[in-house]
């Protein structure tokens, strides 16, 4: 009996056992008394070309581990290898090169923009940084990204307060792209936009992977959204990750209880069909001070004896797909 050989795939960003810890002080010399567990040792691929949707509640650390990854935010342990190189132990110029390869699209694109600055100047900061081309060259490379977002010449000597919030968004995808990244974190971009914008954003956003193969770490959530853009979606709780797979597998077979929860939030856009709604007790515990064993297991509604004792493994259950939970041992 011959096994079957999974389709080769670059491996673009592999991220291992990565922790962020904020520390917490108090008392007239700032000790520090508690540690903040943003990220509490998550690991997983993104492969080349594809979008990976990352979801999860308020505060679980989704954007944490999207500028951890970036090295916006020093890790507090783990690795992240981009393309090979160990991101982390990189310094100086070779750092620099690598933020050419590595840009992110902020949540809210106003605060990201310096609002003395018109945005064309915003577009090609990252150009002129990294010197790149001449002057001309430069101003050629910003009206052409622009365009590309569905924005005019003409708007390139405007500010930012001049611009509605789908714009400002577009000028912050603008930002990311003029370096011609391979890999761009997508932290919420369209959650704070117009159900009407939010199309186009992602249609930009589709189209612009499509024509310079880009991939993306997409943070959300808004799970209708997520389904819509990604390849593949991860599901975080509390500093963990909990599931891991492709699109349709997890929208069709959820298997952790979180993920089961949050596919029942979703609304049905059919009057007379209803979903069996999971209603979780209680509120998310404080990373401040995380419950033993499994982090879900207050809220969930399976839970066994092993749950408050033991922390699940996060493991290979199915072809491509991982979960952390004792349902399946």
């Amino acid at each position: 009996m011959t096994e079957t050989t999974k389709p080769q795939v670059n491996e673009l960003i592999k991220v291992q056992n990565l922790k962020k810890y904020f520390p917490v002080r108090a008392g007239l010399l700032q000790r520090v008394v508690a540690h903040v567990q943003a990220v509490d040792d998550v690991s997983f691929v993104v492969r080349e070309g594809e979008t990976l949707g990352l979801v999860g509640e308020s505060g679980c650390g989704k954007t944490t581990v999207g500028r951890t990854m970036l090295r916006l935010i020093e890790p507090t342990a783990g690795a992240v290898e981009f393309d090979g190189q160990d991101v982390l132990k990189l310094r100086g110029n070779d750092l620099k090169k690598m933020r050419r390869n590595m840009q992110i699209i902020f949540q809210d694109p106003y605060a990201s923009l310096d609002p003395r600055m018109p945005i064309g100047e915003s577009v090609m900061e990252g150009l002129n940084i990294h010197n790149i081309g001449s002057r001309k060259e430069r101003f050629d490379i910003m009206l052409d990204t622009l365009k590309k977002v569905g924005l005019e010449d003409y708007h390139a000597r405007r500010y930012p307060h001049e611009f509605s919030g789908g714009q400002r968004q577009r000028i912050g995808i603008a930002r990311a792209l003029a370096l011609r990244p391979k890999f761009i974190v997508c932290d919420e971009p369209v959650s704070a936009l117009d159900v009407s914008i939010q199309s186009q954003v992602l249609n930009i956003l589709n189209d612009l992977q499509e024509e310079f193969g880009l991939t993306y770490l997409f943070i959300a959530h808004n799970l209708s959204v997520v389904e819509h853009i990604s390849d593949r979606v991860a599901v975080m709780y509390l500093g963990k990750m909990v599931e891991l797979t492709g699109r349709e597998e997890l929208f069709a077979n959820p298997m952790h209880p979180y993920t089961k929860a949050l596919m029942s939030a979703i609304p049905i856009p059919e009057p007379n069909l209803k979903r069996d709604r999971i209603i979780l007790k209680g509120d998310v515990p404080s990373p401040l001070n995380p419950p033993s064993g499994c982090r879900f297991h207050p809220r969930c509604p399976v839970v066994m004896d092993i749950c408050s004792q033991q922390e699940p493994a996060f493991k290979e259950y199915k072809p491509d797909h991982f979960v952390a939970c004792w349902l399946y041992e």
